[in-house]
């Protein structure tokens, strides 16, 4: 959970500089901090998918089309269940809430607590670094996921006041109980039968896919691909056990 106590570190702390006076950084850092950011998320996305890759050059084609064919199929189920959808809303209720806000508005600091936990929690990148973290005990997509959070932090102090920084606890929640379960219950029989690196290849294809959208140069629908988190290792099973 190193990587779950990072984000809650950051959090806390990026809200704790902004109510004590601390500015946020100006656009043009905040731009040079998303691109550093993005950089770094497609690299470790990269990194490892590849590094998860085994065996022969035929046997890692034949790993790589099961975790393309469990993203294909996953993302059909995601939007069957909505799942992009669903998180676009969370996203257009945050930008009402935010643009509804200032100084001496009734529930800010609820409206604070629930913008913030909702826009974290639902954050691809957490889901995703959570799973990786359980696993493998991998915590750099986290370190990523804290940063931004740590500056998302300090602008919505301004908005919202000392709401934001309770949002820290259902964060902790979350990806600590995502991160424990995956630990605890589904690493043993993963790992027996060898599958833990389908689900690490998809992971790391899918922060790839995060590092688009933070870098803007392709809007992907992550959340509609989460099911193949399940169904990787299920193919995997399947077609190649």
């Amino acid at each position: 959970m190193i990587g779950t106590y990072l984000n809650v570190a950051a959090i806390v702390a990026g809200g704790i500089y902004a109510l004590a006076g601390g500015k946020s950084p100006s656009a043009a850092n905040q731009s040079w901090f998303k691109l550093v950011l993005g950089v770094l998320t497609g690299f470790f996305g990269l990194r490892l998918a590849w590094s998860s890759l085994n065996g022969s050059p035929g046997q890692i084609l034949k790993e790589l089309g099961v975790v393309v064919l469990a993203m294909m199929v996953g993302k059909v189920l995601g939007r069957l269940l909505r799942l992009q959808k669903k998180s676009n809303q969370i996203g257009q209720l945050a930008r009402e809430r935010i643009a509804g806000a200032g100084a001496g508005q009734p529930n800010q600091f609820l409206n604070g607590f629930t913008v913030c936990s909702a826009l974290f929690c639902a954050a691809p990148l957490g889901l995703l670094g959570a799973v990786l973290d359980g696993l493998t005990g991998d915590w750099a997509p986290l370190a990523v996921k804290a940063a931004m959070e740590g500056l998302a932090a300090m602008s919505f102090v301004a908005i919202f006041g000392r709401g934001v920084l309770f949002s820290a606890v259902p964060v902790l929640v979350f990806q600590g109980t995502v991160s424990l379960a995956c630990a605890r219950f589904l690493l043993p029989g993963l790992a027996a039968h060898h599958l833990v690196e389908a689900i690490n290849v998809t992971v790391g294809l899918l922060i790839f896919c995060v590092a688009l959208l933070i870098l803007e140069f392709r809007k992907v629908e992550v959340t509609d691909y989460l099911p193949s988190l399940a169904l990787a290792p299920l193919l995997t099973w399947w077609w190649l056990r």
